[in-house]
């Protein structure tokens, strides 16, 4: 890698905002799923009517709860709209719930501050030449709009499995996004030095692993969507006992075994590059091949000891750490093939 150390442009600095707060949303996101916090504020924009959510449910101003559109959204999930009672709504009050959800919408604020930053001081990139920069600027700040647009719309529909993998792809993307603002707003952006055939082959093996990666990462978001339908079916079971309904499913059990070969193409990875690279794997290597085998770790938690939430955090959480740092490898050996990056 390049020694020679780089002040970061005012421009980097706020897409690395960006990317930090994305990051910071995902990890807070999947404590929200694990902890089955998700309708913990079942109305929006409000949270139990109230700008500010309540602590406790003698708080509840229950005139100003449309209780129609709970009895809609109860609908949509396949249960009897008849049983929305005033009562029903206290009795489904959740404190910590509701703190949970709503710190989780207070997350998505430096989000779409930090991105709309990023985006009007693309103009500034477009002026320097750097269209690509530009461009993928203002793309972020729609990507989240979508994506706020969808996180209203997860919260209506009562937790709809689709728009859950859908919200959770748009967030990767936008860290991709982000990545590539970050290493390429400044005029001299990071690179490696590596000679042709040994920068060909890591070309190939790298974005072979963030395919991979990539898929597996779909794959498990349709094993979170099972393991939120048992925490709805089988709430009175222990979650070590939940592994056994998973096992039942092909998509579980491919998840499971593809992670093997994920971490074989980590380690060879790993040794290419330690050969490749004049002073040998720095910090972002070992980072690529420390997250997956930490994501490997967590994945015989989850898969032999059981669906434990800590784990479901930490995977989920650490999925965006690997992905921006495998985009950002891409990055750095892709431009190092010629001096010009457009």
């Amino acid at each position: 890698m390049n020694s020679d150390s780089r002040r970061l442009e005012p421009y980097q600095r706020v897409a690395i905002a960006a990317l930090l707060s994305v990051i910071v949303l995902i990890f807070v996101g999947a404590i929200v799923r694990a902890t089955g916090a998700g309708l913990g504020c079942p109305d929006w924009p409000f949270c139990w009517g109230c700008y500010v959510p309540p602590t406790s449910v003698e708080q509840v101003d229950f005139e100003k709860i449309d209780v129609e559109r709970f009895k809609r959204k109860v609908a949509r999930l396949g249960q009897d709209p008849d049983t929305v009672t005033e009562d029903s709504l206290r009795a489904m009050f959740n404190p910590i719930h509701v703190w949970t959800e709503y710190i989780n919408r207070l997350t998505s604020l430096p989000v779409g501050l930090f991105t709309l930053a990023a985006a009007f001081m693309s103009v500034g990139q477009w002026s320097r030449g750097r269209r690509l920069v530009g461009i993928c600027g203002w793309l972020s700040l729609v990507v989240v709009l979508v994506n706020a647009w969808l996180g209203r719309n997860v919260v209506l529909s009562g937790l709809k499995p689709g728009i859950i993998t859908t919200h959770m792809g748009l967030a990767i993307f936008l860290l991709g996004l982000l990545v590539y603002m970050a290493w390429r707003g400044t005029d001299r952006p990071w690179t490696l030095s590596l000679q042709a055939p040994a920068r060909k082959k890591l070309q190939i093996l790298i974005v072979v692993l963030l395919g991979l990666t990539i898929f597996e990462g779909l794959m498990g978001s349709q094993v979170r969507e099972m393991t939120d339908h048992l925490a709805k079916t089988h709430m009175d079971e222990p979650r070590s006992a939940w592994t056994v309904q998973l096992e039942q499913t092909w998509m579980y059990l491919v998840h499971r075994s593809f992670s093997w070969v994920i971490l074989g193409a980590a380690i060879w990875f790993y040794f290419l590059a330690d050969k490749a690279l004049p002073r040998g794997c720095r910090w972002l290597e070992k980072a690529i091949l420390g997250l997956i085998v930490g994501q490997m770790c967590l994945g015989l938690v989850l898969s032999q000891v059981g669906i434990l939430a800590i784990a479901q955090i930490l995977h989920i959480g650490l999925s965006s750490l690997l992905i921006s740092s495998l985009v950002l490898w891409i990055f750095g050996v892709f431009a190092a093939r010629d001096e010009r990056i457009s």
